[in-house]
């Protein structure tokens, strides 16, 4: 790990951190501002001031040859384990994940960017037990690593006596050490971008991109990037983010979990935007297909990828039928990703890719007609997609209601991955599910929405602070007794960011304080 923090390489963070730290800390201050005019106009719009770029003819740089094909993509932290399976696993591409599912306990932040280090160099090696874990030979999947979001801060790597930016802790050391090596072996740097809000904050990553490439003598256009567009008002400038990053763009990606997170985040305090219990919203609601398939008509109108969401399902080995049941809702998602024209999409686990290769093989060779498919769908461009503000705002249309079971099970997901979290495991495996952090930000945020806008149950009643604290009692008693010490602590995290007057922006703002 001394490797990692050498002289040379912190002193580049420290440089970045000198050029862009300002205008980071500019555009948070602008996410403030913005959060205050949707509370008070109470809805969203397409951006009058940039129409000229989504009307003109334009195309983002062609991918590398290594990102043509991303019909499967494995996401999961960059533990070291993990990180051999998910390059073992036969995907196209492997979403090193230093963001949702990692914590930004100092040791994983670096023992990730170690690992990261070697499996590009093809050394890693890890042995647990009896159990030898090396890489398979031959091809592996291309490496796309995920750094952490603007909003975040990393106090182990200060700068000038205040903490720097994650994102260019993460961005930079991986650059860093990697590009070079990467760019020798046939691939390059490329990334995942998380939480981008707007296309200000996309031009931030495009500047950041141009400086850290010309102090290093990386040649320009190097760097590849996938934005995650998991927030709802980066839905209504999908176009304008591709724009300003079109020099290193690859994609965008259609997740759900965050994107709903967003959606209650932004109109918290509006009843009309309250959602009911979060099993109930799937990608077939209306404001979410609306979203997704703009998403696939935007990427393909400019040359760019796309990207569906992930499969969180774990098949159980010990039961055939759970398994034969999960793999069969995987299925179902996946076909209706490639049937909207996805190129690709993510699962959480090794034992889906064959499913999710097999959906996208299968539409490919029949959407055209030949042996042998191409590696994408960038010539499906879905002219039939016309969507509207109204269409991405539609939440009224998606049907469902808010239950007991559905407060059960934020309260229950929420506290149990918390617990984990705050004990250094960013992928947790609940009912059969592999989580990340945004099960706990979607969980908690239900929770505090229908608590601030009286949500009623569908049994009669509403959702009080009284039944929120006796739901978690019994939820908690129900918990696993290991670790004991940090359920509480996540107990009581919950339960206050839950039941404060204020929202909390981010549920891991207040959860790092708490983690060396």
């Amino acid at each position: 790990m001394t490797e990692i923090l050498s002289p040379p390489a912190v002193e580049f963070v420290t440089e970045l951190q000198r050029r862009f730290g300002e205008r980071r800390a500019e555009l948070l201050a602008a996410r403030r501002r913005r959060r205050a005019e949707l509370a008070r106009t109470g809805t969203l719009d397409f951006l009058p001031e940039t129409a000229h770029v989504r009307a003109a003819d334009w195309r983002v740089a062609p991918a590398p040859a290594d990102l043509t094909d991303r019909r499967v993509e494995i996401t999961g932290p960059t533990e070291r384990k993990m990180t051999i399976n998910a390059l073992n696993s036969g995907a196209n591409v492997w979403l090193a994940d230093l963001e949702d599912a990692n914590t930004p306990h100092w040791v994983n932040v670096l023992g990730g960017q170690t690992n990261l280090h070697e499996a590009i160099r093809r050394t890693i090696r890890h042995q647990a037990g009896d159990r030898r874990y090396a890489l398979n030979p031959g091809p592996l999947p291309t490496i796309v690593m995920r750094p952490r979001g603007w909003h975040l801060t990393e106090r182990h790597l200060p700068v000038d006596g205040a903490p720097s930016s994650a994102s260019l802790v993460d961005f930079g050391l991986y650059l860093f050490h990697n590009a070079a090596e990467l760019l020798t072996n046939g691939s390059g740097p490329y990334f995942y971008l998380p939480k981008l809000e707007n296309h200000h904050e996309a031009q931030l990553w495009q500047d950041v991109f141009a400086e850290a490439q010309r102090l290093l003598g990386v040649p320009y256009g190097s760097i590849r990037a996938t934005v995650l567009i998991e927030t709802i008002t980066a839905a209504f400038e999908m176009d304008e983010i591709l724009w300003v990053l079109r020099d290193h763009a690859s994609g965008l990606n259609a997740g759900r979990w965050d994107y709903l997170f967003s959606l209650i985040k932004n109109f918290r305090d509006n009843p009309a935007y309250t959602l009911p219990d979060r099993s109930s919203v799937t990608m077939t609601a209306p404001f979410l297909r609306a979203y997704s398939q703009l998403l696939v008509a935007t990427c393909h109108r400019r040359g760019a990828y796309a990207i569906g969401g992930m499969a969180a399902a774990i098949p159980n080995r010990r039961d055939p039928a759970a398994t034969e049941a999960a793999l069969s809702a995987v299925r179902q998602d996946k076909q209706r990703e490639a049937d909207d024209g996805f190129d690709g999409s993510w699962v959480a686990h090794p034992d889906l890719v064959p499913t999710c290769r097999s959906v996208f093989d299968e539409t490919l060779l029949r959407r055209q007609g030949a042996p042998v498919s191409r590696p994408h769908q960038l010539d499906v461009l879905r002219p039939d997609v016309h969507v509207s503000a109204k269409d991405l705002l539609d939440v009224a249309a998606t049907g469902g209601s808010v239950t007991v079971a559905g407060v059960r099970r934020n309260i229950a997901a929420g506290i149990g991955y918390l617990r984990a979290w705050l004990g250094g495991s960013g992928a947790v495996a609940i009912d059969n599910l592999m989580e990340d952090a945004a099960t706990a930000e979607i969980s908690r945020s239900q929770l505090w929405q229908w608590l601030r806008t009286g949500a009623r149950l569908a049994s009669g009643g509403q959702v009080t602070a009284d039944l929120v604290r006796a739901l978690v009692d019994e939820e908690v008693a129900a918990l696993s007794p290991v670790d004991p010490a940090l359920l509480v602590q996540a107990r009581e995290l919950f339960e206050r960011v839950v039941l404060a007057d204020e929202f909390v922006d981010f549920l891991t703002l207040p959860a790092s304080e708490l983690i060396d």
